[in-house]
Parts: structure tokens; sequence; C-alpha cells
């Protein structure tokens, strides 16, 4: 099955200028643009953890596989180039499966121009895995860490939270289009990113921890989408509930120096960016209201850890530290 295969699969990848040897050698040949740094990052999707495969197309499986490994580049400020593909594939209809969950996997490499430049295929008595090694470039030393946040720092999202199970996380959108536009800026500096795989306030409060800051965060200014809507009306939760905990949003969590927010904030209102809070110098996460400083309890999906629903669709779609997320009084 692997050679046959290989050569279809061959014949339908779309070659790009970064990858001088592909498919077909003991590994690949990779160019790297001169005074740029290799960004590399990997994720594996599990049958009956992350999908299923009767329930959800294999090609939006391949897709999602491919794309929240790109939008783990994006939180890097990365520019993709290549991806190396893994399919631990079940015995039964191997070669269908294959070809289907490739069908995603190439549509999200021409949308999000990356060459597929090699990996492995596997044949087992078990469940269908995908595994992706995603590799991209940056300038050198201007890689975007969760380290770097500030005090005083302007805290921003890129787009609307919540709600992604009802559909959105099987067609996740890396932000790689604000990435490509922040670093046409010329001089600006991203303090701070990481992306929302795992729940709003869950991924801040890790990028806080990263950082050793703590963020104050205006519930209120949060973008709520439209699907954390429905959502609380089937749960019984309240729409910033699904916003600041359900996770697989893929968007970016954000640290900017409060006069490049204002250099940056009318040019890019289209892309989405939203300011949410201000990172400060005591730790923890807190919303300001009617009572004064109030702390937040973060709430997403924990790896490993117990699921409240049925399945996640991939990491996101349960509470684990905390079911009801909206600020609890606490002392200042």
């Amino acid at each position: 099955m692997e050679q046959s295969f290989l050569a279809w699969l061959k014949g339908r990848v779309r070659g790009l200028p970064a990858v001088a040897v592909g498919i077909g050698d003991d590994a690949a040949v990779i160019d790297l643009q001169p005074g740029c740094q290799l960004i590399a990052t990997t994720d594996e999707i599990i049958e009956g953890v992350d999908f299923l495969i009767e329930r959800h197309a294999a090609a939006d499986i391949g897709f999602k596989a491919m794309a929240i490994n790109l939008s783990d580049l994006a939180a890097m400020g990365a520019t993709p180039t290549a991806a190396l593909v893994t399919l631990s594939l079940p015995a039964e209809r191997s070669t269908e499966i294959a070809a289907a969950v490739y069908e995603g996997i190439l549509e999200a490499a021409q949308r999000f121009q990356v060459a597929i430049a090699g990996g492995d295929l596997s044949i087992h008595d078990g469940a269908l895995a995908i595994s992706i090694t995603m590799l991209g470039q940056v300038p050198s030393g201007q890689a975007w860490l969760r380290s770097g946040a500030e005090e005083g720092d302007c805290l921003a999202v890129s787009g609307p939270l919540g709600g992604s199970l009802v559909g959105r996380h099987l067609r996740p959108l890396p932000r790689l289009d604000l990435v490509r536009a922040l670093r046409d800026q010329a001089g600006l500096r991203v303090h701070a990113a990481i992306d929302i795989s795992d729940g709003f306030s869950l991924d801040l409060d890790r990028l806080c921890a990263a950082s050793g800051v703590g963020a104050e965060v205006d519930t209120a200014a949060l973008p709520i989408h439209p699907d954390a809507v429905t959502r609380a009306a089937e749960s019984g939760r309240t729409p910033l509930e699904h916003a600041l905990g359900d996770g697989e949003d893929f968007e970016l969590i954000l640290a900017f120096a409060p006069d490049d927010w204002e250099r940056l904030s009318q040019p890019l209102g289209e892309l989405g960016l939203h300011r949410v809070g201000t990172f400060l110098g005591r730790t923890g996460l807190w919303s300001r209201g009617e009572r004064g400083l109030q702390r937040m309890l973060a709430s997403g999906y924990i790896h490993g850890g117990r699921r409240n629903g049925v399945l996640p669709p991939s990491r996101g779609d349960s509470s684990d530290s905390a079911e009801h997320p909206e600020p609890e009084v606490s002392g200042p």
C-alpha cells in the first residue's frame, strides 16, 4: 500500500521553493532564508480522543490536523514553510481512509501555502492517528514567545470566542493573516503571544505565568462569537462562560506596549483585534466590576484530565479547572 500511495501523493503535492528535496528520498531538504530562524512544532490527533471517524468527515479531520499546527506557528509570529505528515492507519480500509484524510491535508497546504515535504505511513490494529510536524521561519531574534508580556502592556485578542463545538472546531483558521499584517508594521513589537486552543482564560493564565505577570480582563469588551450564544441556549451556561473557557477558537492572545497598540489599532481593526484588558505587575487573572477588582478562575481543557462532554472536538469543549469561569469575588 505504501509505495503506490506515495506515488499517488507525490503527484498531488504542490512543490514550493523552500523545499529543495521533498517526498521520495530518505529525508527532506529545506532552504531557510538568510537572517531567519527555524520554528518547529508538532501535534497529534487520535480517533476516539479528538474525533470520531464515523461522525466527522475525514477531510475535515485532515484539515484540522494541519490547521492546529499552523496556529502554533501563528502564535510564534512565524511564516509556515513545510509539513511532515505521519499517519497511523487502521488495517481496515487503510488506503481509503488515507486518501480521504489527505484531501483535507492538501486543501490546507494549498490554502496556507505549505509544502508537504515528507512523513510516514503505518498500518496497525488500532485507531487512526495523525501526527504533523510543521516547520516555519521568523526573522532572527523576533519569535513571539509567551514570556515577554510586561506590566502595563495592552492585552488583545484577535477575534470572537466561544462555541467552537457548533462546527468551527472542524475547520479552524489559523491567524497567519494577522501575523503578516503585524510583521508589515515597521518597528512594531509583539511582546508576547499564545494561541487559544484550550480556552481563553486558561491560555491567558499560561502566558501570564510564563511572563511573571497578571492580567486584568475587561469581560464586557471580550468579543463573544454567535456560536457561544447558541451553545449557551443548550448548556445553561452564559455566553461569557463559553467565551472564557470553551477553547478551540484558535485566535491569538497578544501583548503590546500601549504606544504600539495606539499605532496599530485603527489600520488593523478589520483584522478583528480587540483590546480586552491590561497586564499587571501582580500575578493572577482579575476582572474589575462594580465591586472592584475580583479574582477570576481560569477555565478550559486540561490535557489528560476529566472530560465533561461525550467527546471534545480536539482539546477544548469542556472545562476542567472550573465549571463556571465568570469572575468570583476576592480581595485585591
